[in-house]
C-alpha cells in the first residue's frame, strides 16, 4: 500500500479526533447504507478518499481487496482495514464498533417485530425500491474500482479483471478460486519483479 499524501491534513487533528471522527464516519455509513459490503466499500471511499483525503485511491483499492479475500463480513472487514491504516490497532477497534452497533440493533429489533414486519405491504415496497438503489450504487462501485484497474496501465491486472468477470458470470467459477488465482498471480508477480531488480 502506498502512502497517503505528504500534506496529511490528519496532522491539524489530535488523537481524540481522529478516533471520533473514524468512529463517526464508519457508524454513520453503517446506520445509513443497504446492500452489503460492496456499497459500503464505495461509501467509504467517498468518506476517506474525496472527502476526507485520508487515504489515497490505491489504497482504498488495496484495501478492498484485502477485505473481500478475508473471512468475515465484508462492510466490517473493509471498517477493519480502513480503521488499522488509519490508527493500528485501537482505529480498528473503534472503526469495527461503529460498523458493528447499527446491524446490531436494527436486528435485534426486527428480531422482537418481525411477525408484523414481514407481512407488512409498506416494508416490502420501501424493501423492493431500495434494491434498485443499491443496485445503482454498487454499479457505481464496480465502475470506479475498474477505473482504478485500468488508470495502472498494466496488461497484467487488467486482463486479471477482465478474466475474474467472465469466470464469475459467465462460468459460475466460485469467488474462492479466483481470489486464490489472482493472490497466487500476484505473489508471483512480485518475486519475479523483485528478482529483476535484484538483478539489475
Amino acid at each position: 500500500m502506498k502512502n497517503p499524501p505528504a500534506e496529511n491534513p490528519m496532522a491539524a487533528l489530535s488523537p481524540a479526533q481522529i478516533y471520533w471522527k473514524l468512529f463517526t464516519a464508519t457508524l454513520t455509513l453503517s446506520a445509513c447504507t443497504f446492500g452489503g459490503g460492496f456499497v459500503i466499500i464505495g461509501m467509504m471511499k467517498k468518506k476517506f478518499v474525496e472527502e476526507l483525503h485520508w487515504l489515497g485511491e490505491e489504497e482504498m483499492l488495496d484495501m478492498a481487496a484485502v477485505a473481500q479475500s478475508s473471512p468475515g463480513a465484508l462492510g466490517v472487514n473493509i471498517a477493519i482495514v480502513v480503521g488499522y491504516r488509519v490508527k493500528r490497532v485501537l482505529g480498528a477497534l473503534v472503526c469495527t464498533l461503529g460498523a458493528i452497533l447499527p446491524p446490531l440493533v436494527i436486528i435485534s429489533i426486527i428480531s422482537v417485530f418481525y411477525n408484523q414486519f414481514k407481512d407488512n405491504r409498506y416494508i416490502a415496497v420501501a424493501l423492493q425500491v431500495m434494491r434498485a438503489g443499491v443496485a445503482a450504487v454498487i454499479f457505481d462501485v464496480v465502475l470506479s474500482l475498474a477505473g482504478n484497474v485500468i488508470k495502472t496501465k498494466s496488461v497484467l491486472w487488467t486482463a486479471l479483471m477482465v478474466g475474474a468477470f467472465l469466470a464469475a458470470c459467465f462460468f459460475g467459477v466460485s469467488a474462492v478460486v479466483i481470489i486464490l488465482v489472482c493472490g497466487t498471480v500476484g505473489l508471483l508477480h512480485v518475486k519475479l519483479e523483485n528478482r529483476k531488480e535484484g538483478k539489475a
